[in-house]
């Protein structure tokens, strides 16, 4: 590998939600985090909870994410 093809990243913490699932939270937290961080480049789940409302039914998802960025 040449000193050309090297990459450094960057991780951030950021939570998403969506009253719908699991996967629009995560493309909630990555479409908000595109909006304010340029070359993203990954994420790790790292958590899944969500809210439970009166009726016992799932009213919104939260994922915790780690979402990468390539430092330029």
């Amino acid at each position: 590998m040449t000193y050309s093809e090297s990459r450094v990243y960057k991780k951030i913490e950021v939570v998403g939600t969506s009253p719908l699932s699991v996967e629009g939270a995560i493309q909630e937290a990555v479409s908000r985090a595109q909006g304010s961080l340029k070359r993203l480049s990954w994420f790790e789940v790292e958590e899944v909870r969500g809210h439970i409302d009166e009726d016992g039914k799932v009213s919104e998802y939260q994922v915790i994410l780690k979402i990468a960025f390539e430092l330029s």
